[in-house]
Parts: structure tokens; sequence; C-alpha cells
């Protein structure tokens, strides 16, 4: 695929929808740029999934975003950050794309984790697969190794969310469940880390049982935050990202289905369109 040395928009994918809470605090920093944001809903959920399989389809993702042109696409799923962004961008990206990047959700969320935490213990709350992987651990650990982080998975809480149920009896059941279940753990934790693109949705109900002291960090805005200043240090990959103030909404799933689950994350109505993955 030769590389295009015109400008082209923001890649961003997810499994589902969760990601368009990272789109839109990415949206409200730097609202001026062209996005793309490519869904894998046909395929979700890919926190059970191998590793292999997670790869199999985050790569297809990345490479139809790079042949919409996309030179930057940013994972805005964890479980994909978790398990496939290493080997793309060190196996991958020097064989098929070696002047485009790919970048993920954890690093930026865990490098900087020091700033948030006055009692050095950190709680996550994620999917079962991200928390399987332990990748929060991993990089908490590599940045600071005097943090203790505890883990807590929460596996009923995308369908809360994409139902539109959080707010029900049953919802705010399995949300205090969680958040007891993890405190139980660690009861020093001060810092709390939503490790799913779907949870900043929750943040209201999380209040309710979360301790008042309690810092409760989104990824969306973190992210957004790195975003901004990766492109200010990185002016030749900045220059490739057209501004426009654009967003195109792609999903391997009936777009209707797609429209109706975003409404509880947009505050706007969007078009969708359809396109295909793993189809050589």
């Amino acid at each position: 695929m030769p590389a295009s040395l015109s400008s082209a928009p923001i890649g961003i994918f997810d499994s589902g929808v969760g990601g368009l809470t990272v789109l839109k605090s990415i949206r409200k920093e730097l609202g001026q740029y062209d996005y793309i944001y490519l869904g894998d809903n046909a395929r979700a959920p890919y926190g059970p999934r191998s590793f292999e399989v997670i790869y199999q389809y985050t790569l297809e993702a990345v490479e139809k975003l790079f042949s919409m042109g996309c030179h930057l696409v940013i994972l805005a799923c964890n479980t994909a950050s978790a398990k496939a962004l290493r080997t793309i961008q060190q196996n991958d990206l020097p064989k098929i794309a070696p002047d485009k990047r790919v970048l993920g959700v954890i690093r930026p969320t865990t490098e900087n984790i020091h700033l948030y935490t006055q009692s050095k213990h950190v709680g996550i709350l994620a999917t079962y697969g991200t928390v399987k992987s332990d990748s929060y651990v991993i990089e908490i650990n590599k940045f600071s190794p005097d943090i203790v982080v505890s883990q807590e998975a929460c596996p009923i809480w995308v369908p809360l969310v994409e139902n539109n149920e959080y707010h029900t009896e049953g919802g705010k059941y399995f949300i205090q469940k969680h958040v007891e279940a993890l405190f139980n753990k660690d009861p020093k934790i001060d810092t709390l880390i939503l490790g799913c693109t779907h949870y900043p949705i929750l943040v209201n109900e999380l209040k309710k049982f979360v301790p008042d002291h309690v810092t409760i960090l989104s990824q969306g805005e973190i992210v957004a935050g790195q975003l901004k200043d990766y492109l200010k240090r990185h002016p030749e990959m900045d220059a490739k990202c057209s501004k426009g103030g654009t967003i195109q909404y792609l999903t391997t799933e009936d777009p209707a289905s797609f429209q109706e689950k975003a409404g509880i994350f947009m505050d706007e109505k969007i078009e969708v369109k359809h396109v295909e993955l793993g189809i050589k």
C-alpha cells in the first residue's frame, strides 16, 4: 500500500461503540481535526476472544483505516490496546506502513497515574479480558513500581450501558456489587481508573458508591490531552492530519443499530455507513 503524503483524518477504532467516549473527549480538545470512527460491532465483544483473534481483528481494522488515508490511528479499545497494540507497533508497522502510527489508550492512562494518587493504591474497573491481560498492572508497575494495583472485572457493565439499564435498580445493584468488591480487596484505594471506554457513562452512578475522597479517572480526557501533546511534539505527523472539523462513522454491523446505541454516547444525531473487515 503506497504511503500518501496528503493530509487525512485521524482514525479511531473500537470493537464497538464505547470508543465514542474517547472520540467525544478528543473532539472537545481537538475539534479542528477530521476523524474517522470505525466500530467492529459485528464481531464485538472482543474481551472473551483469544489473543490471536483480537490481534487479527484489530490489524484488519487498522489496515482498513490506513487504506482510507489515515496516517495516525488511535485504538480507543482497552482490549485491543492490551492484546494487539504492541505486536502491531513492533511487527506490522515496519512492514506495512513504516511512516504511520498506531497509539492505544492504556499507556496514556498509566504513565501519569502517580500524579493522581496520594495513597499509592490504585483500583482498576474493567472488562474480564482487560483484567485477565494484566496490562494495567504491568504498565503502572513499569512507570510507578511503588503503586499497589487492584483490579475488578465487571462483565455486566457494558450490556447495562448499551441497553440503557444502568440507572435501574438492577443496574445499580451490579454497579454497587463490583465497586464494593474492589474496595474490599484494598480499602486504601484513592484513585480509580475506568479501564473500559463504556464506563464513563456510569460516572454519576459510580459516585453514589465510591468514597468521596476517591478520584475517578475516565480515559477520554487523559487520552485527548496526551494526543494533543503528541501532535505538538510530532509536527510532521500533525501536518499529515487534515483539519476540517468533520467526523465519519463506520460500522461492520447494521448502521441503524449503531446509530441507536451511539445516541447514549453522543449529543447529536450521526450518520453511519457499513463497511466490511477481513474480506480479501
